[in-house]
């Protein structure tokens, strides 16, 4: 029997990627947060380690070119059957950001986890 890999819950586009590393270069360390929908719309949201304090409801999907990646409990159980993708664009980021600013934004894409891929992220 072949082992289950198990598939990540976030992963990231070689482009953002690059501003990830960017970002790191000239903030130092960061982290993302998922945002649920208010200001900004439902843009993942980047900023300094250390500004943005880390809920006892927030999930922690993974990490993204070594910086940690959260989401409020609530959206989480909504997007629990997906991998969230996270990509950019050009455009201007979100109000508090660190991506704003720097003439493109980071973008959540999404795609829904295979029933095997469920299943092994269930054991």
């Amino acid at each position: 029997m072949e082992p289950v890999t198990i598939p990540q819950r976030v992963a990231a586009t070689p482009a953002a990627l690059d501003l990830v590393a960017r970002l790191t270069q000239e903030h130092g360390p960061v982290i993302f947060h998922q945002s649920g929908g208010c200001c900004d719309g439902s843009a993942p949201m980047c900023y300094p380690q250390g500004d943005f304090l880390v809920g006892d409801n927030d999930v922690k999907l993974g990490e993204i070119g070594g910086a940690p990646f959260f989401i409020g409990a609530a959206q989480f159980d909504y997007w629990k059957h997906t991998q969230l993708i996270i990509d950019v664009v050009p455009g201007q980021g979100g109000m508090f950001s660190l991506d704003n600013g720097t003439g493109s934004r980071f973008l959540t894409r999404s795609r829904l986890f295979s029933d095997e891929e469920l299943a092994a992220l269930v054991r």
